[in-house]
């Protein structure tokens, strides 16, 4: 089972952050807002060491 979110919620990086903690597999969102979602996944994941 997959779980994951979409909307704009899915793009803000404090959320993303979130999510990550959570254990989701995917955030989903609009366009403008992958750059800022893809450093903030990217940041979690070096924070957690993984």
């Amino acid at each position: 089972l997959k779980l994951g979110i979409c909307g704009e919620h899915g793009g803000d990086p404090a959320s993303i952050v979130a999510f990550y903690q959570m254990g989701f597999d995917y955030v989903s969102c609009s366009p403008f807002r992958v750059p800022i979602a893809r450093l903030a996944a990217a940041q979690a994941a070096i924070k957690d060491g993984k």
